[in-house]
């Protein structure tokens, strides 16, 4: 469901006013933060990353036999965790082994609570 404002229709002193330039705001950074939010999003892959965690670093079919998984719903799941670069991916032989990349999970984090902070000292 998308909600549409059209912000001609509302008086002057209702809009909201914007408190600092947008060029103040690293847009490259929250885009990115955005897309890991929106990969950790989601409980199946909350649950994959929690497995994987608890492995360190695992191989794909003990993700899906583990956790009762058909082998496409985790391998979909999986490719939006690497696309975001949540995961990292380490080929041995015919299996591909899973592990979490931390740094980027917490710059993603580090990069929302600033840009939270600088909204609140605006």
């Amino acid at each position: 469901m998308y909600i549409c404002i059209d912000l001609n229709t509302i008086e002057q002193n209702e809009r909201p006013l914007m408190r600092r330039a947008p060029d103040a705001i690293d847009t490259e950074k929250l885009s990115q933060s955005t897309e890991i939010l929106r990969a950790l999003a989601h409980p199946l892959r909350m649950q994959i990353l929690k497995f994987i965690d608890d492995n360190e670093n695992i191989n794909v079919n003990k993700i899906y036999n583990t956790l009762g998984l058909e082998q496409s719903i985790t391998s979909q799941h999986l490719r939006i965790l690497r696309l975001a670069g949540i995961v990292n991916t380490n080929r041995d032989g015919k299996f591909i082994h899973y592990s979490i990349d931390y740094n980027k999970i917490n710059n993603a984090v580090n990069a929302v609570d600033n840009f939270y902070a600088e909204d609140v000292d605006a």
